[in-house]
Order: structure tokens, then sequence, then C-alpha cells
């Protein structure tokens, strides 16, 4: 009687069981189809009456592998599309051998990383430079586990999600130092050395333009943070934090540092190949120097999905009439269209000097950050007793974060620029 009674579990009907059909939703809906491994799990357990420990062991296990499986997966598709718009871009194919199209791509370069020969220096730690590539996978894979991807998808709820992300984020920092000392040469030293100061200029500007969300949607829990940001305003605009003024500065200083953060293009100094061979990663080969890369892709998900759920309204959709889409749709939609942004911008600017990057951090992000906090808060006591803003809140607010833009700008231009440079053209 087990295998009838869990179909009738999946179908959505418990009458062998004697339960309503309201105790559980439905599996074979579009937004409970990415929940459909951890249930079957919960299920088949439950149905071979194991114990309550084991069901929810195994249920956590099964949402953590259908997680990492979705961002694998995302990982390699990813690494195929960039090299593709990337080509595009520079007017050539790209990868076009394996398979049509260059499809399978993604599959030859995973056999050929796990084929190379791993070459170790003979000065270098052995533990510490096998430890350091899967400390850099590690910490995206727990930050993908606390946001919510769907109304219905959830892999690990925390009242403290926020601040679980931020934590875990930390140790990359520690493993690009392990991977640059461990090593046993100076190029992956100073490599890592530029690694971090710049990952820890980023991060600054990113936490605080995080703290604004903080402050008024009164919760650290990423899912309470994408609820405050439910409804429209005059019947079509949503109440995304985006579409505020303060939200709206604090969005761009986000993006701008989650790229830094990514390693990615004009911010790639940590794998400055011009200049210092190939950063923390100069000692690495094989499967090792791969997982670099799928750390690195890995975290560009994570922080582009926070970047969604803090400030683009998460799994919301962007128009009411639209609740018949799945809502985990919508937030991939969104991830999608960040990610293009990213590829586009790799594609358009050259990399920066790292005098540039710093200087740009402290002296024009990180206090530009700072005053979305006081914006943030004068957003919220000039609001309507209903909880909506009117035209003096916008004034107000955009008129403050302009002045000190403008500004800085000035500043930018003026003082610390360059003199003015007179090129001679051969004619």
């Amino acid at each position: 009687m087990r295998v009838p009674a869990l179909i009738a579990l999946v179908l959505g009907s418990f009458p062998s069981l004697g339960l309503a059909a309201t105790d559980k939703p439905p599996l074979l809906t579009g937004e409970s189809l990415p929940r459909l491994p951890q249930r079957l799990v919960e299920m088949a357990l439950e149905a071979l009456k194991a114990p309550d420990w084991l069901v929810s062991l195994a249920s956590f296990a099964t949402a953590a592998g259908t997680v990492v499986a979705v961002f694998l997966s995302a990982f390699a598709l990813l690494s195929l599309i960039e090299r593709k718009t990337l080509a595009r871009a520079q007017n050539r194919l790209g990868p076009n051998r394996a398979g049509i199209f260059g499809i399978l791509q993604p599959v030859a370069d995973g056999i050929k990383m796990l084929t190379k020969e791993d070459i170790v220096p003979t000065k270098a730690e052995w533990f510490l430079h096998l430890v350091a590539p899967v400390m850099i996978v590690i910490p995206s894979i727990l930050a993908l586990g606390v946001i919510p991807y769907g109304r219905e998808w959830l892999p690990v709820p925390l009242e403290l999600g926020l601040v679980f992300f931020f934590a875990t984020g930390t140790m990359t920092e520690v493993a690009v130092f392990i991977a640059g000392w461990a090593s046993g040469s100076k190029f992956p030293m100073l490599g890592a050395m530029r690694a971090i100061s710049q990952m820890i200029s980023y991060e600054l500007p990113l936490i605080i333009s995080a703290l604004s969300v903080v402050m008024l949607s009164g919760t650290l829990s990423l899912a309470d943070i994408v609820a405050a940001q439910s409804g429209y305003h005059l019947g079509f605009i949503p109440a995304w934090n985006i579409l505020t003024p303060w939200g709206f500065v604090a969005g761009i200083i986000f993006l701008i540092a989650a790229n830094a953060e990514s390693n990615r293009c004009p911010f790639d100094l940590p794998e400055g190949e011009s200049e210092i061979v190939a950063g923390h990663m100069t000692e690495y080969s094989g499967f090792k120097y791969a997982l670099f890369f799928m750390g690195e892709y890995l975290g560009l998900f994570a922080i582009s999905g926070l970047g969604i759920t803090l400030f683009l309204g998460g799994w919301q959709a962007p128009l009411p009439g639209l609740g018949f889409v799945p809502s985990w749709f919508w937030f991939f939609g969104k991830l999608a269209a960040i990610i293009f942004f990213f590829l586009w911008v790799r594609t358009t600017f050259p990399r920066v000097r790292v005098d540039q990057l710093m200087r740009f951090a402290w002296l024009c992000l990180i206090p530009i950050a700072l005053l979305t906090l006081p914006v943030a808060a004068l957003w919220h006591f000039t609001a309507n007793p209903d909880g909506s803003n009117g035209v003096l809140s916008w004034l107000l607010c955009s008129a403050i974060l302009a002045v000190p833009f403008i500004i800085i700008t000035v500043i930018f231009n003026r003082r610390l620029a360059p003199s003015l440079r007179t090129y001679h053209y051969a004619e």
C-alpha cells in the first residue's frame, strides 16, 4: 500500500492516509516545481516510516542539492554564453567545435580540467594549496542557500539571512590569502594582497548600501525584505526599492561594488595577466584552477541574487495581473538580465589601474553610500500617514543625493584626474 499512498501524495490527494487535500499544496504545479525533489524525498521517507530527524536531514540535503545542481548547470551554461557574447562583440565565432554550435564546450572544458596534471610547487604548503580552491567555492554555495528564489522556494529560511550572507562572504578573502601564501612564490602573494585590498575596499559600500534597505524594511530576513516590496504604486508601478531616490543610488552602488567583488572587468585586477601573471592562481593547474573560476561564477550568481532581493523585489512580478506565472521565473529572469549586464560591461570597459580602483571606492562610492542612510531615514519620516511618499519626499531626497554627486564628480574631474594629454596621430 505504500506505492499507491506515494502516488496519491504526489497528485495532491491523500485519501489513503486519511489526510485532507489542503494539508500540503500539490506538487504538480509550476510554482512548486523547484521543490519537487525535496517533497518527493520527504514523502518517500514518511511512507517508509523513517524517524523525523532523518526526514528533516534528507529534506535539507535534497534542497541544498537542488540549488547546487541548478547553479552548477548555470555555471556551465554561462561559461559558454559569456564566450559567445564576447566573440559576438569582437566579430568572431567563439567556441564552435564541441557539439552543435559549440554547445558541448563546457563539457569539453570540464574533461580537460579533470585530465590535466595537478602541479604543486616544491616550496608550496601542500595541504593549504589543496584547501584554498575548495574554500573559494564553499562560501558561494552557502550564500546561495539563503536567497528566496520564489514564493515557495527558500532553501534555508533564516531570520538573519542577510548577516549570514555577508558573514560567509568573508571566507573568500581568507581563501584568497591562503592561495597566495601557500603557493610559495612572490607573484601569487602579491596578487593575493591586491585581491584582498580590493575585496575589503568594495565590501564597505556593498554592505552600507544594503543597510538602507534594512533600515526601511526593519528586518534582516531576506524573505521579509522581498515581502516589504510587494504591491504596486498607482496600480502598476512596482513597490521595489530601486524605484525610490535612495534605493536607486544604493542600487547603483551595490551593482558597482558587486562587479568589483566578483572580480569582473573593469575591476578584474586580481587576475591581471599583463601585470602579475594570474594573481593568486598563478601556481594552480588542472581542476584546482577550475575551482577558482567556479567560485567566481557562483559568487556572481549569489551577489546578483542578493541585489535582486534587496532592490528589484526578488521574485515579485514587474506588473500586476501576472500572478499566474511562477514566481521563481521572475527571479531567474531578473538574474539573467543582471548577468547579461555584467557581460556587457566586460565587453565595453577596459581594466582600470589599481590606484584608480582604490580611489573610486574610498573617495566616491563609500561617501555616497553613507549618504543613502540619512536619505533613507528622511524618506521614511516624510512619508504620508498611509505610507506613501509625495512630491516633497521625492524633491528633498533627490536634491540631497544629487548635490554631493555633482561635487564629487567635479573633484574627480578637476583635482584628482591627471592633466589633459595631447595625442599626436600619424598622418
